[in-house]
């Protein structure tokens, strides 16, 4: 079974999940945006043993810790969608408008598209591309444990910004409703930033993208 742990990290308070799979204990980091000792510490107690980097989109603030991490811990990069190239490019201007420790660049050791799985070791997570908050935003979905790790597409009771270059509002609003309520309301999914929901409670009362909020 997919099992996992949620370490808010840097002063946004971004959600990064440590990932694994409780037979092999192979593990993977989504979204590793700062503080490595106290993430590389969360894997040591565990006992697990980490094996790649996971990137939901190259916002500073979840992917601020990736190119060291790769870099120092020898670990493969994976995902973004290409869409978020020119982000990863920005990366160090990134670093100086947010003060946020200097970022390295990095290169994916694979980048995701639509319908892509990812496996970690007995468990596969399915990628589903879901632009608006960046033109190359991924999330990764388990169906097993019907957990979805979504970024900053969707919160509880919110939505991702579509304010940054190349967001989109309407992307986002298909990403969700054609990507992600496929799922299943009872899926419940791991935001970049505040407490976890399902996708059916906010098919309910999210004020962006209630089935009433839509006219659904």
């Amino acid at each position: 079974m997919l099992r996992y742990e949620t370490l808010p990290v840097t002063a946004f308070q971004q959600n990064c999940s440590l990932v694994w799979c409780d037979r092999t204990h192979e593990a993977a980091l989504i979204d590793p945006g700062g503080e490595i000792p106290r993430l590389l510490e969360a894997v040591r107690k565990r006992g697990l043993r980490l094996t790649m980097l996971l990137q939901t989109h190259a916002h500073i603030d979840h992917a601020g810790a990736t190119g060291e991490l790769a870099r120092t811990q020898q670990l493969p990069v994976v995902g973004p969608h290409p869409g978020d190239q020119f982000w990863i490019d920005g990366l160090p201007q990134q670093s100086v408008m947010f003060g946020f420790p200097q970022a390295e660049l990095f290169t994916p050791t694979r980048w995701l598209q639509d319908g892509d799985t990812v496996q970690l070791g007995e468990e596969t997570l399915q990628v589903r591309h879901c632009p608006g908050h960046t033109p190359g935003h991924v999330v990764f979905y388990s169906a097993t444990a019907q957990r979805c790790f979504v970024g900053d597409v969707l919160f509880a009771g919110s939505i991702g910004r579509t304010d940054f270059p190349q967001g989109n509002f309407e992307q986002l609003i298909a990403s969700i409703t054609e990507r992600l309520w496929p799922m299943g309301d009872e899926t419940v999914f791991i935001p970049g930033h505040g407490p976890e929901s399902s996708f059916g409670a906010e098919r309910r009362s999210n004020p962006f993208v209630s089935d009433r909020a839509l006219g659904r």
